[in-house]
């Protein structure tokens, strides 16, 4: 009797990028930067074998794209169906592209038995260019810092990985209407982005290092809200020249400096947005605020609002074996 595989589902959970430390390399190393699974938002699929290659649920170019390059690089079969049951909004800030890349990848390693590390596969679908984060969340969840690029560096390597609070929450505020930088877009603006200043890169490693992270392991959320918001502050005015301000939408902007006034803290925008996150503790004032956000902000229909909590284990794997006799 032999067991063969017969599914392989893979979860990826979205990731929130709360931002770089160093974009300029100025103490060394270029980048370096700071992120949280989420639990609410993920990237759910199902691998199993077919007499040819075929897509269900979710409609994803990117999906099959990813899967038909992986299996020409691997040399292995494309006979294969891909069930996508939940996807990550692309483009929105929440590491959409790394997490279906690493989901595939992994679901291509379990059903042929390839035994690839998650770093394996972000080398091969190159990702972790620049942030190391959407790696290190798939790997061991919770808030991650990676250590930024060196000269040797294949993918940053996590120098911090950390439980965040169960009663934590974040809020994560949408704008339906845009996308932030990304692809050749991206790239094109890290090339004119000024240099980032030595003395700030500096200041923002102290913070991280001496403030946020000690704060996260005593569970003080003011105290590391307030790190956070220091660090995503400076970073967005440094990008203001390339997305139009320190928030890409203004809208999100100004329901972010709202719930700031009530006493929401780590206020920033994850990644190159638009969306935009803070966080709160309890489950009762996170609700409270969101009410009061869609109550206030019901004139702005393109806006809408999400609340998450940490995941703090990584990306899952589930394999449904069949016996053959």
């Amino acid at each position: 009797m032999n067991v063969t595989p017969n599914k392989i589902t893979v979860i990826a959970p979205a990731r929130l990028h709360m931002g770089f430390i160093d974009l300029s390399g100025s103490l060394g190393r270029h980048f370096g930067s700071i992120g949280v699974a989420l639990n609410e938002i993920n990237t759910r699929l199902t691998l199993s074998y077919a007499e040819q290659l075929t897509l269900s649920g979710l409609p994803s170019e990117r999906a099959l794209l990813c899967l038909q390059q992986l299996c020409h690089a691997l040399n292995i079969p494309d006979k294969l169906h891909l069930e996508l049951s939940s996807v990550i909004p692309e483009h929105v800030g929440l590491g959409s592209g790394t997490q279906m890349a690493i989901a595939v990848g992994t679901a291509l390693s379990a059903f042929y038995d390839l035994r690839l590390s998650v770093r394996d596969i972000a080398q091969m679908t190159e990702r972790g260019a620049r942030s190391g984060i959407g790696i290190a969340t798939f790997e061991q969840g919770g808030l991650v810092v990676d250590g930024g690029r060196g000269k040797h560096t294949l993918t940053p390597p996590v120098i911090s990985r950390m439980t965040v609070p169960e009663d934590w929450r974040f809020i994560l505020v949408f704008d339906r209407r845009g996308q932030g930088l990304h692809g050749k877009q991206e790239i094109q603006a890290f090339k004119e982005l000024p240099p980032f200043p030595q003395q700030e890169a500096a200041r923002l490693c102290y913070l991280l290092m001496m403030q946020g992270l000690p704060a996260l392991a005593e569970g003080d959320i003011q105290l590391f809200g307030d790190a956070i918001t220091q660090l995503q502050t400076s970073v967005g005015e440094h990008f203001a020249s390339a997305q139009g301000g320190v928030f890409t939408s203004q809208e999100v902007a100004s329901v972010m400096q709202f719930l700031q006034q009530q006493g929401a803290v780590a206020i920033g925008q994850t990644s190159w947005g638009p969306t935009g996150f803070c966080a709160v503790q309890g489950v009762e004032l996170a609700e409270r605020l969101k009410q009061q956000v869609e109550n206030d902000y019901a004139y702005c229909e393109n806006l809408s609002v999400l609340i998450a909590s940490a995941r703090n284990s990584g990306g899952e794997v589930i394999v449904e074996r069949t016996l053959v006799r």
